[in-house]
């Protein structure tokens, strides 16, 4: 029975594999290989692909472009400065800005304080940059500006040498020391302003003074010379507010238009202090304008002060 099983199971074996389909054998020569590669690339032309015949994803397309080599990232450059205003000599300031003045000119003509502040003709603006002492400046300079600094003297040296100078602008520093011969070698100087600072005596000013403002400062009753502005014949502006004056800087020059003296300590007042007593002719009709208000003066005790005036001065009557 054993037997007979087996026979049987030898001959359905044998019926399978003579029923499958015959293959052809697969040849596996080189030349072979190379004729089939040829049907899909031609190698001496741009390749020629049969989509049919090749696999999605297995053939990746031909480029011809030429590799780059990453840009040069250039360095980074500081801002343009802003334009810089022209300097006292025509040219425009070379260099960058520096805290520090060296000396009036430099061995190309340019002053360091114009590269410091700014220099618009013979102009010199230099307000607030922390200034404790006043920088040198352009042989040429006409007018200056140093407002807002932290200035506390005035020396002989700082205008000595600017003889075209004509306004000073010193106001709200901390001025308290001036030396006697700051400004008397100046003579086209006609506007000093040194309000807000903390002056208790005034050195001498030259002639030519057309505007002085010395407000809001420390001056008492030696602050300013006997006859300090007698010989000033262009004086129209004298600004003395707010300071520890007890009397009137007189004799005033007759060109005067505005005299204030407001809040000082100011007590009493002559009857020449303005007029002529012995000279009932004079008047002076440039003053129209005086202030004596916030001091302890009664202006109604010396009436015969007023004569030669336009107006009556402010101030308390009573």
């Amino acid at each position: 029975m054993k037997t007979f099983v087996n026979l049987c199971l030898g001959i359905f074996i044998l019926h399978t594999a003579l029923a499958a389909p015959p293959t052809d054998a697969i040849n596996y020569d080189t030349d072979t290989y190379e004729d089939v590669l040829d049907s899909l690339y031609d190698y001496d032309e741009n390749p020629i692909v049969d989509q049919g015949k090749i696999e999605i994803g297995t053939v990746l397309p031909v480029v011809n472009r030429p590799i780059l080599s990453p840009e040069r990232v250039p360095e980074e450059t500081e801002e343009a400065e802003e334009s810089t205003p022209k300097l006292i000599d025509g040219s425009s300031p070379q260099g960058p800005l520096t805290p520090g003045v060296l000396g009036p000119d430099t061995n190309g003509g340019i002053s360091p304080t114009c590269i410091l502040c700014a220099c618009l003709i013979t102009t010199v603006y230099c307000d607030d940059h922390n200034l404790d002492t006043i920088p040198p400046l352009p042989k040429e300079t006409t007018h200056v500006y140093l407002r807002f600094n932290r200035i506390s003297k005035i020396s002989k040296h700082d205008f000595n040498h600017l003889t075209k100078l004509k306004k000073i602008d010193l106001s709200s520093n901390i001025i308290a020391e001036i030396d006697e011969d700051a400004f008397r070698n100046l003579p086209q100087l006609s506007e000093l302003i040194l309000r807000d600072n903390n002056i208790r005596q005034l050195p001498e000013l030259p002639n030519t003074m057309n505007f002085i403002d010395v407000s809001n400062n420390r001056l008492g009753p030696k602050g300013i010379k006997q006859e300090a502005f007698k010989d000033m014949e262009d004086l129209h502006i004298l600004y003395l507010t707010n300071n520890h004056l007890n009397h009137i800087p007189i004799p005033l020059p007759d060109n005067l238009q505005s005299l204030h003296l407001q809040d000082n300590n100011i007590q009493e007042m002559h009857e020449d202090t303005f007029c002529k007593m012995k000279d009932w002719t004079y008047a002076r009709r440039a003053l129209e304008d005086i202030r004596l208000d916030g001091n302890p003066i009664n202006l109604s005790r010396t009436p015969q002060a007023f004569m030669c005036l336009p107006r009556i001065p402010i101030g308390r009557l009573v």
